[in-house]
């Protein structure tokens, strides 16, 4: 963790408009913004050699597998401004949980960097540079935004083939020891890349959130809290019941998960997560709409999708999260349905 003081001079460089990039002992060169939110920002960057070492050569070493490696040199960076210790502990479990899995349905973290860097009035603060395989083709919810302006809907086939990779790639942190939850499973946190001729290739992403799965709530006091860090942490639209409205005798488990797949699936086929029609209505509770599961399916005597699929988001969208399938019958189910509806 950290860089060199040639390094350090390079960000400061970047953040003025230089444009390149150390993380560690390897130099990037800042192509473009491709996006930013919150305290962080996502770029394009490509690196490029040092008088030591020709392109990519030092950096291509510290991986076993090959895949990882760009052909062209490109890669993408997510720099995140850290203003207080607490920031700089949800980074550095950021960094931590990123580098625990190994799936091709998950993001992986290729290198990271955290320096402390002088803020205005001689405060101190940190900066923090993480480095990811780019997918230049955008969030599914990027794609869904661009397609619902087209009127244009994923294939039946395609939306169960994206939706049962995001499976594949959920399914490796549940079964972890111990188990972990994603905790904000969305289309904003899924990377899409077309490919000619095969479904997209759907990567889940972001793992600040992600915590171990399992916990005990036994006193008011600690549902509280669990509520106070879901309201942080956890999207409202694709937020689990429990984590609106926390019994204080209770077991959280993987689970929230599913819930939060099951709004995602629907996102898939309708662009956005089946409660934000609330939004619309005059004195809709989004709260009150995901506690008690009153899903609205889009108008019209034709729907683009066969009923079997709204009925698949039905039986994760279940308020007691103890009756939800868990991501083995998920998974389970979604072949029975990659089966039926293959050329659809």
């Amino acid at each position: 963790m950290g860089c060199s003081l040639s390094g350090l001079n390079a960000l400061y460089d970047a953040v003025n408009g230089g444009g390149d990039v150390w993380i560690n002992e390897n130099r990037f060169r800042i192509l473009k913004q491709i996006g930013e939110g919150g305290f962080a920002y996502v770029y394009l960057v490509k690196e490029i050699g040092t008088e030591s070492s020709s392109s990519g050569a030092g950096f291509r070493k510290k991986f076993k597998d090959p895949s990882l490696i760009s052909d062209d040199g490109t890669y993408a960076m997510k720099k995140v401004l850290i203003q207080n210790n607490d920031q700089l502990n949800l980074v550095k479990q950021e960094v931590h949980v990123s580098s625990m899995f190994s799936h091709p349905n998950l993001l992986p973290l290729l290198d990271h960097a955290i320096i402390a860097v002088k803020a205005p009035e001689g405060n101190s603060s940190h900066e923090a540079y993480l480095l990811f395989p780019v997918h230049l083709d955008g969030t599914l919810l990027d794609n869904s935004v661009t397609m619902k302006t087209k009127k244009e809907f994923f294939s039946t086939s395609d939306v169960l083939q994206i939706f049962r990779q995001l499976c594949a790639g959920l399914k490796h942190m549940h079964t972890y020891d111990p188990a972990y939850a994603h905790n904000d499973v969305k289309p904003g946190n899924v990377l899409i890349t077309h490919r000619k001729g095969q479904p997209p290739l759907s990567i889940l992403m972001d793992f600040g959130s992600a915590r171990p799965a399992r916990k005990q709530i036994r006193s008011r006091s600690e549902a509280l809290q669990l509520q106070e860090w879901a309201a942080e942490h956890c999207s409202a639209p694709f937020r689990a019941p429990e984590l609106w409205d926390c019994p204080s005798h209770t077991d959280i488990d993987e689970r929230t998960d599913i819930w939060s797949l099951g709004c995602t699936l629907y996102a898939i086929m309708y662009g956005m997560s089946p409660f934000e029609y609330v939004f619309g209505e005059s004195g809709g509770s989004l709260q009150l709409a995901i506690i008690n599961a009153q899903v609205k399916w889009p108008a019209g005597p034709k729907p683009p999708y066969p009923e079997a699929l709204h009925q698949f988001v039905t039986r994760m969208l279940q308020p007691q999260a103890a009756v939800r399938p868990s991501i083995d019958n998920v998974i389970i189910h979604v072949d029975k349905l990659i089966s039926k509806f293959s050329s659809v």
